[in-house]
């Protein structure tokens, strides 16, 4: 019998239990909040060169915890232990970056310049005060270091509530801080029920929620949020349907080998994966038959095994989704490029599947419309630069999107790349690269990929608010 007070993480190799937590009750619950506010008024007076030495001890405190992190996450999701090491890389450099920048985005703005004699005036960056970050479980470390460390590091207190896909994930990154001199209520690992998820988003002491994940869930939040006395920020990091547009002149060798890994990277389960590619007429023939010959080489099974390169989707469901939207597709004209037989572990009634690219497809079919999370593409001709920004930005998302020209040997193309970049609707757009967050620039979205900023000054700029002084000195 199931325990609905118990928390059962399942892995999705072979559907057997990883991890269980217990659920805190509802009273627990609320303590843990009312610990995590008066413990934040606290460390919000620790001087921020203080929690900024804090912030390396727990840089230098992860390099030896995170060691273990690729096992466990390979365990709770299935992604391959091969790619382990790159989230970590990844975790590592955001907050190296955002340490570096603290002191700057989050020191006193003197105004004077413009002070008139006998004032003078400044602007605060002062902490929010509780941050509640709901993280995803695709990249978890990824993710939630977005919020999390920022928060911290601007006197915010956190709680930490992980996919119940990846429960380790927030137990080792708190511990990690706490270890590191963070006082342990201003950092908290939760694990919650989606009633208790709504408690804590509506709990009067919780200022400010950052959430990572579907539409939907970005709903259920703002929904909750606007429901709670009184008001509070929501930032909202949701899905995406990213595009790419391969140019006439681009480099066929290496677009197609960045585009395969930015599609099929983690079984395609990112927000910014590439999942719909624009190929120019002139080019399109030869590159599809690139890219094709890379995915075949892809090796799908046991992710503890070094050698594979495709893990399982996260769950059942999500494969049984992932397999009929390629079906729809195919039943209404898409090709399937790449044969099945040698994924065998792409089995029904299991969460592998098999990677797939789609052609022939158009915008009437929910593969170049609809999320898939997946390890599938679809790749559409198009005959101009017009044309494909035409159809890039036909989505309700949009998050990033990459362009991919010979801008190194021919300057126009830099030219044409950055009048493409202008109209397109989206958060990010990279010329030559895709599925990567540098840590300097501001992640957002538009239309249903959120709202909010994450990582760079502006990602300060949100946990924090500003605090205006106004002083008139002399008086006669």
């Amino acid at each position: 019998m199931n325990d609905p007070e118990l928390q059962t993480t399942l892995s999705p190799v072979d559907f057997q239990p990883v991890v269980q937590r217990r659920y805190p009750t509802p009273d627990a619950l609320d303590a843990t909040i009312a610990r995590a506010a008066a413990a934040q008024k606290e460390w919000a007076a620790v001087p921020l060169a203080e929690r900024i030495a804090i912030g390396q001890k727990f840089i230098e405190e992860f390099t030896t915890m995170g060691q273990r992190v690729p096992a466990e996450i390979t365990k709770q999701i299935g992604r391959p232990i091969s790619q382990g090491a790159g989230e970590m890389k990844g975790f590592m450099e955001r907050a190296k970056y955002m340490l570096s920048i603290a002191a700057s985005s989050l020191a006193d703005i003197p105004l004077e310049d413009t002070d008139k004699p006998g004032f003078r005036r400044f602007i605060k960056r002062v902490p929010l005060g509780v941050v509640l970050v709901l993280a995803p479980w695709n990249f978890p470390y990824l993710t939630a270091v977005n919020s999390v460390f920022p928060a911290i590091i601007a006197g915010n207190a956190v709680l930490l509530k992980p996919s119940p896909q990846t429960p380790l994930s927030a137990e080792r990154f708190a511990l990690g801080l706490v270890r590191a001199g963070v006082p342990k209520d201003v950092i908290t690992a939760l694990h919650l029920s989606p009633q208790l998820t709504t408690q804590a988003i509506q709990h009067p002491l919780v200022n400010f929620v950052c959430f990572t994940g579907s539409v939907a869930g970005g709903r259920a939040v703002e929904q909750a949020a606007v429901s709670a006395p009184g008001f509070k920020g929501v930032a909202l990091e949701l899905g995406g349907k990213d595009p790419a547009y391969v140019r006439a002149d681009a480099d066929l060798d290496y677009t197609a080998t960045e585009l395969v890994d930015g599609a099929f990277f983690n079984s395609g389960q990112s927000c910014c994966a590439v999942e719909r590619i624009y190929v120019h007429e002139a080019v399109y023939d030869d590159f599809v038959a690139k890219f094709v010959d890379i995915v075949k080489k892809y090796k799908l099974g046991d992710p503890e095994h070094p050698k594979t390169t495709l893990g399982p989707v996260v769950s059942l469901a999500s494969a049984e989704r992932i397999r009929k939207q390629i079906a729809d597709a195919v039943a209404a004209g898409a090709k399937a490029l790449v044969p099945p037989e040698p994924f065998r572990a792409a089995k029904p009634d299991t969460a592998f599947v098999a990677p797939q690219v789609l052609v022939d497809v158009d915008h009437t079919m929910d593969i170049m419309k609809e999320e898939t999370f997946g390890p599938v593409v679809g790749i559409q001709k198009v005959t101009s630069d017009d044309e494909a920004v035409t159809l890039m930005n036909d989505s309700p998302y949009g998050l990033t999107a990459s362009v991919w020209t010979n801008a190194q040997a021919n300057p126009e193309s830099e030219e044409a790349f950055l009048k493409i970049e202008d109209k397109l609707e989206c958060g990010t757009v990279f010329l030559n690269r895709c599925d990567y967050l540098d840590p300097a620039l501001a992640w957002t979205g538009v239309k249903d990929s959120g709202r909010g900023i994450s990582l760079s000054k502006f990602g300060f700029d949100q946990l924090t608010r500003a605090k205006n002084v106004h002083m008139k000195i002399k008086t006669t």
